[in-house]
């Protein structure tokens, strides 16, 4: 990837003009923000890159409304800090892929809306789509768009605000974002079940989930044997829960409650127990939880991995050799047989720009992706090719 220049604009009015200058000089245009996960995609060739590092502030919080806003680039950490003052949180619990890469600087609002980045309660949440209700972008035209606002409601054409979550930066320059939030919980319980083989892993956190006891994270650590659950809420409910769930799952073994300083979650939010070395390809997968299990083994069949289930088997994070095309033809024949789909999220330059890095696209859903970025970059010149070739 070859910049000449980054530029910074500190105001929308800034990123407008900025932009423009950029589209009549038909340069190709990165996308950044606080470059935390930098290693996503393909390699791009651009010629400058915009970056959101001086757009930044808090322009709306209502804690009475559950709402905040601020620009793209407002370091996540000031957004949770100003939430957990008023006892409130972003309730998708986004990651830091910091963890990931090995990467510096600081994880950004935009780039959590712009990467659709969801935690383990998104099986309890939703995503960071499900809560992101309105954006400001400047698109490839060089003109601010606005879409949403702060309370949920329909939308007829295009929903921009969803297109935006997980489009990575190809559909315009993210300049403000607005989220619900939710209340942050006064207990948390961590469960934990040990010895477990992942299909007998899977099986119980499918039980907990299907269960009435609310369960707002399910994650299972291959490496060592741990299956984890939490719960949240009133203490009293959240005890009464966790006797209710041991004997639930008496089957599977006997339900050890962490201590409440023990934190196990962020850890499993960002990946860590797959994360080193960074050396090796790290593969995020998503598939029915009931055939998880079994697509892994028939990965581990031909290839050595390591695994962490999230979402009660829903997501697979899969960390194997970088060598050749990072067992994608294998990995990706697994994934296509259980209806799932997969993003080499980490691997060197030549792998990514040789094998396809986001999942290929049927040809319908090839021709609709084409169609919306030519209609929102008309010249093609935002992140081109980051999520697919030619686009």
């Amino acid at each position: 990837m070859s910049e000449a220049r980054v530029l910074r604009p500190a105001s929308e009015a800034e990123a407008i003009e900025t932009m423009r200058d950029a589209l009549a000089g038909n340069m190709p245009i990165r996308i950044a923000g606080g470059e935390t996960r930098g290693g996503i995609g393909r390699p791009m060739q651009s010629a400058v890159t915009i970056s959101t590092a001086a757009l930044t502030g808090i322009t709306l919080y209502e804690p009475s409304e559950m709402v905040i806003g601020a620009r793209a680039g407002t370091p996540l950490a000031e957004i949770e800090a100003a939430l957990a003052a008023k006892g409130q949180m972003l309730p998708f619990e986004p990651a830091d892929y910091r963890t990931i890469f090995g990467s510096s600087g600081e994880p950004t609002i935009g780039a959590v809306a712009a990467g659709n980045i969801s935690g383990p309660r998104r099986l309890w949440a939703g995503a960071a789509r499900d809560s992101l209700i309105g954006v400001r972008f400047v698109n490839g035209s060089g003109e601010i768009i606005k879409s949403g606002g702060r309370v949920m409601k329909n939308v007829t054409g295009l929903d921009l605000v969803k297109l935006q979550a997980g489009a990575w930066g190809t559909l315009g320059l993210l300049t403000e974002v607005v989220f619900k939030v939710s209340p942050r919980p006064e207990t948390v319980a961590t469960l934990v079940l040990h010895g477990l083989d992942d299909t007998s892993a899977v099986a119980a956190m499918s039980r907990a989930i299907s269960s009435p006891f609310e369960i707002t994270g399910a994650a299972h650590v291959a490496q060592d044997g741990k299956t984890y659950l939490r719960i949240e809420g009133f203490a009293d409910s959240v005890a009464y829960r966790a006797g209710a769930l041991g004997k639930l799952l008496a089957d599977y073994g006997t339900l050890e409650r962490l201590d409440a300083g023990i934190d196990v979650w962020s850890g499993i939010r960002d990946a860590a127990p797959v994360a080193l070395p960074r050396e090796r390809a790290l593969w995020r997968i998503s598939v029915k939880p009931s055939l998880a299990a079994g697509m892994v083994s028939t990965i581990r069949a031909n290839r050595t991995c390591e695994t962490l289930y999230d979402w009660g088997g829903g997501l697979v994070w899969l960390a194997t050799e970088a060598s050749g095309d990072a067992g994608e033809r294998q990995i990706r024949e697994a994934v296509r047989h259980a209806k799932g789909h997969a993003t080499l999220v980490r691997a060197p330059d030549s792998v990514r720009a040789s094998v396809p890095v986001f999942e290929p696209e049927a040809a319908a859903i090839a021709a609709l992706t084409r169609r919306i970025k030519a209609s929102i970059d008309p010249s093609g010149l935002i992140n081109p090719g980051l999520m697919h070739a030619g686009l």
